[in-house]
């Protein structure tokens, strides 16, 4: 009986070793990669040298939102495809979906001024994820405008 009492011990510390493993995966970074705070940048498509004409432009696109379609308008300045300015205006219609674009609008510049556009793939900012959704669609717009 010693025997099975230490069996079942040990299945059931390895089932919460596992159980624990698990769990602390859902917030734990991969080893080598880094969660900054308030964003998260993957580059893009960085094997293509595009060259973009400097300017400022500025593009709309929607996303979707628990509370429905949301839109957010994208004014994006380049200088030798480098980003050196950025601005997100949000036009929410629900009150939730109002706050995170205001996170996003102010945390999303120190993420991607002074990074290639082709090298941002903006995943969350200020704690709002599904911005970024509608923030990527208006870039790849500025992008297409901007090709030289």
């Amino acid at each position: 009986m010693r025997s099975l009492d230490k069996n079942k011990t040990a299945v059931s510390l390895l089932g919460g070793l596992a159980l624990v493993g698990a769990l602390a995966g859902c917030s734990a970074p991969a080893a080598g990669t880094t969660t900054p705070s308030a964003e998260s940048t993957t580059p893009a498509d960085t094997g293509s040298a595009s060259s973009y004409t400097d300017g400022t432009y500025t593009e709309s696109a929607d996303y979707q939102a628990p509370s429905g379609t949301e839109t957010v308008d994208v004014t994006i300045t380049l200088a030798d495809s480098v980003i050196t300015d950025v601005q997100v205006t949000g036009h929410a219609t629900d009150p939730q979906a109002k706050v995170r674009q205001g996170e996003f609008a102010s945390g999303i510049a120190g993420v991607i001024v002074g990074k290639k556009i082709d090298d941002i793939q903006v995943d969350k900012v200020g704690g709002s994820s599904l911005t970024s959704g509608g923030f990527n669609a208006a870039v790849d717009l500025i992008k297409a405008d901007a090709a030289a």
